[in-house]
């Protein structure tokens, strides 16, 4: 199968990880012309997302709730209860380091088997932190929170050519009261000003899935529907 010229690969259909009763199915970029951070950029552009160094798109026969969001960083304006996150974690200091280093390893294994016990990564194994985390493809981005010494929060995030993706954020349950997560996307945010970015691509947004409905709460942001960027102004 081919698109836009490249080759790429379909799985067989198997049960669907997010929505109970649906079955799910992927598009795999395996065209070797696809590897490398330029294209991988542009199949952001079209829905793509990675797993370690494969990228793929829900390609479902039956259901289209997978939907790629990106956040308009240069317009974007926090909300009330966003602000009250970033002045909540405002003691927290925040670290950029551009390497997958093995002391993230406890505090991933500590967040994976304390927060997704229910969850196709528990338990939590170094191959698996290595082969999900880490990429060839594109450079990367490790956004580290602490708090008296202590690492509290790694936000794996992607850099592309024109935006950064936010691929994992993993904390210390301890500080599950904080909203570690949304204030991770807050700071790459506010990264990506930094950068001149202007997008911040969070991944899939699936409406009737808990886990995954929470990426629409940033706007302005984009939504990829019917193969192209839709932009959702306000609540």
């Amino acid at each position: 199968m081919n698109e836009e010229g490249y080759k790429v690969g379909i799985t067989s259909v198997f049960p669907c990880s997010y929505l109970e009763g649906q079955q799910e199915r992927l598009l795999i970029a395996v065209d070797e012309r696809l590897q490398n951070n330029l294209s991988y950029s542009h199949l952001m552009t079209e829905g793509f997302r990675r797993s370690g160094d494969q990228s793929y798109r829900p390609h479902c026969p039956h259901c289209d709730a997978c939907q790629s969001i990106r956040v308009l960083v240069d317009q974007f304006k926090p909300s009330k209860s966003q602000r009250r996150s970033l002045k909540r974690n405002a003691q927290f200091d925040i670290k950029i380091s551009k390497s997958l280093s093995d002391h993230y390893y406890p505090l991933y294994e500590k967040y994976i088997n304390t927060c997704h016990r229910n969850g196709s990564m528990y338990p939590a194994t170094v191959e698996q932190f290595q082969g999900f985390l880490s990429s060839k493809l594109t450079k990367q981005l490790f956004i580290e929170t602490w708090h008296n010494g202590q690492l509290i929060c790694v936000a794996v995030t992607d850099v592309l050519f024109n935006a950064l993706s936010a691929v994992y954020t993993f904390y210390d349950p301890d500080y599950k009261p904080n909203g570690l997560g949304v204030f991770s996307i807050l700071t790459q945010i506010k990264i990506c000003h930094q950068y001149g970015y202007p997008y911040l691509y969070l991944g899939y947004q699936i409406d009737d899935c808990k886990k995954m409905n929470y990426k629409n709460r940033y706007f302005p942001h984009e939504k990829f529907v019917d193969a192209s960027w839709l932009e959702i102004k306000s609540p």
